[in-house]
């Protein structure tokens, strides 16, 4: 282990803050930059780039923060890729770190760049060499087609690595983790220009791209049917917001005390959607890799996993985990039992994969029941009138876990499939995201930042 110490010790990392708690407008004052930041890598192209077929796979872009035909078309994909390895490996007990150390945190740190720098390598290398994000088709069979694919890959290397170090940056300089910040500007971004775009559209240059900017077009034309689309999809947005809020503000509270010291405790959280956004995250990043790889396969000439007319899924198994637009084709009158079929299909997956991957996850993260027992003895607590028994209290734990385990992941996987069929103005998932992190940015800051902040911010976070 002593090369790989020295090897860790030697890795290149953002430093840190000397002072232990940074005021709210240097916090405010980095992840504002750094955030600007990441937008403007977004509008930067890939130099050579001549095909772009991971264009078509917009949800994948906004789970993994990333804007393919981009410089950053890598986005968080190799960060989350080696942070999940990791916690599969250290959950699993292959690899044991001492996470209550500062040495061992440091090693857990460096062990995860070092795996995202290799991912980071490994999936540029991926996205040129299969075709993903190739030179011009004009240059194959050439030594300079070779060439340009190498630069690509260096390209898309340049752009990762800087990605790494501004989550770096956000991690110790700003608020939450630059991952879930990229995620909700991502979000943020598509939503908002999808409301507001006052551009013509690509499909009906007679009205705007934007779905409020249309609504009114549309209503001083006469069109009703297109301006009670337009408003459909802002309502499903704001209802899916809505609901997505109070989810994750419903939690159940466990009573503890400290066993030591008498007239004095505090309460246990567990959150409704226990294991967060993972599960739906998981479930919809496979829906999105078959469809990738669907795509690889029809151009290979082997379409075992179906085939496609342009962009959209036409047969096979990509076209029966495609969501249709249930609203839209309700109001054209298109709606059809093939439709129906997919609906059903696409909301059981979402529901069965996001509840197996909710239990999967539970397992591997140490949220189980036993584990969490460990953590509340380890802290000095203890339900009272229990006694003081990891076994008794793990027990009691169980009662709650597993239902919210279960139901959580049905709910969350229910909700985002729910939004991906009604037409929202970003995919489900992609909304669950944008509010949890959201949510969670928001406890930190009254939490961490209450007196910092403006009286006015300060009544309304109140």
């Amino acid at each position: 282990m002593s090369l790989l110490d020295t090897i860790l010790s030697n890795l290149p990392e953002v430093k840190g803050p000397l002072q232990k708690k940074l005021p709210f407008k240097e916090k405010i004052k980095w992840t504002l930059l750094t955030l600007v930041l990441f937008f403007v890598m977004g509008f930067i192209p890939l130099f050579g780039l001549g095909d772009n077929a991971l264009q078509q796979f917009e949800f994948l872009s906004i789970i993994l923060g990333a804007s393919f035909g981009s410089i950053i078309s890598l986005g968080i994909g190799p960060i989350v890729t080696a942070s999940i390895v990791l916690q599969l490996l250290s959950g699993t007990g292959i690899l044991k770190f001492d996470l209550t150390s500062p040495e061992g945190r440091k090693r857990f740190q460096g062990l995860q760049k070092i795996l995202s720098i290799f991912f980071i390598i490994f999936e540029g290398a991926i996205y040129v060499f299969m075709g993903g994000l190739a030179p011009s088709p004009a240059l194959a069979g050439t030594p300079l087609f070779f060439q340009m694919e190498l630069i690509l890959i260096l390209q898309l290397i340049l752009g990762g690595i800087l990605i790494m170090f501004m989550d770096e940056v956000i991690s110790k300089w700003g608020f939450g983790s630059g991952i879930s910040l990229f995620i909700a500007g991502g979000v943020a971004q598509q939503i908002f220009i999808r409301a507001f775009n006052f551009l013509p559209s690509p499909t009906n240059p007679d009205i705007p791209a934007g779905a409020i900017p249309a609504f009114f077009v549309s209503l001083s034309a006469g069109d009703v049917t297109t301006a009670t689309l337009q408003l459909a999809a802002v309502i499903s947005t704001i209802i899916v917001f809505a609901i997505c809020v109070y989810g994750q503000a419903m939690k159940v509270e466990i009573p503890l005390s400290f066993g030591k010291v008498r007239g004095y405790g505090m309460r246990w959280p567990l959150n409704f959607f226990y294991t967060s956004n993972i599960p739906v995250i998981l479930v919809a990043a496979l829906m999105a890799n078959i469809q990738l790889f669907a795509s690889l396969l029809e151009r290979w000439g082997h379409p075992i996993l179906g085939t496609f007319s342009g962009n959209v899924p036409a047969s096979g198994l990509v076209y029966w985990i495609q969501p249709p637009d249930v609203v839209q084709s309700i109001i054209q009158g298109s709606f059809s039992l093939a439709q129906f079929g997919q609906a059903v299909i696409y909301t059981s997956m979402m529901i069965i994969g996001a509840v197996i991957f909710s239990i999967f996850w539970v397992q591997t993260a140490n949220m189980d029941a036993k584990s969490q027992a460990r953590q509340i003895l380890s802290s000095g607590l203890q339900i009272p009138g229990f006694r003081r028994d990891e076994r008794v209290l793990e027990l009691i734990l169980n009662r709650y876990i597993w239902p919210l385990t279960i139901v959580g992941g049905a709910a969350i996987g229910l909700l985002a499939s729910v939004a991906d069929l009604t037409g929202a103005l970003s995919r489900g998932t992609g909304i669950l995201l944008a509010v949890m992190i959201v949510y969670k940015l928001y406890e930190e800051i009254a939490k961490q930042h209450l007196m910092d902040v403006h009286p006015a911010m300060r009544k309304f976070m109140e």
